[in-house]
């Protein structure tokens, strides 16, 4: 079942360096979709999404962090809309900010919310999409998840 779900899947983790107005995350997403993929995984982020978050984070960091990241925030909540409004099997997954370094094997997820820790390595999100592409627990879900 892995191999055929591999076959089927679309992962996208694109992203904009650029802090201006962009539409990079929707654009490959509708691309993706348009295409006729069957599966589709998207790399969004954390940051835009409160449930879970502690009063200091929710009510302080967060809106700090917006007036900096809001324009590849209004992609990704876009991007989001767009893949969770198509009729396919699709995960939403959002990490907090992305870490350079080797993989350590070590990440927590939730469904419910975000997860309460601040930073994953780029390696940990790579495992996790590609396990999560053959996990059916996952489908038309939005899971944050985190160094654990």
């Amino acid at each position: 079942m892995l191999q055929h779900l591999a076959d089927d899947a679309v992962v996208s983790a694109l992203g904009s360096r650029d802090r201006g107005p962009t539409t990079v995350c929707v654009d490959g997403a509708r691309a993706a979709i348009g295409a006729g993929a069957k599966r589709l995984l998207v790399v969004s982020a954390s940051g835009m999404h409160t449930e879970g978050d502690g009063f200091f984070t929710r009510t302080l960091v967060k809106p700090l962090l917006n007036t900096f990241l809001k324009h590849g925030w209004a992609d990704m909540l876009a991007m989001e809309a767009v893949v969770t409004a198509a009729d396919l099997d699709w995960t939403v997954v959002r990490p907090p900010m992305l870490l350079d370094g080797p993989r350590t094997g070590k990440v927590v997820s939730r469904l419910d919310g975000n997860v309460r820790t601040f930073t994953i390595r780029r390696a940990d999100v790579a495992a996790f999409l590609l396990d999560a592409v053959a996990d059916p627990t996952l489908i038309r879900a939005k899971v944050s998840i985190a160094h654990g």
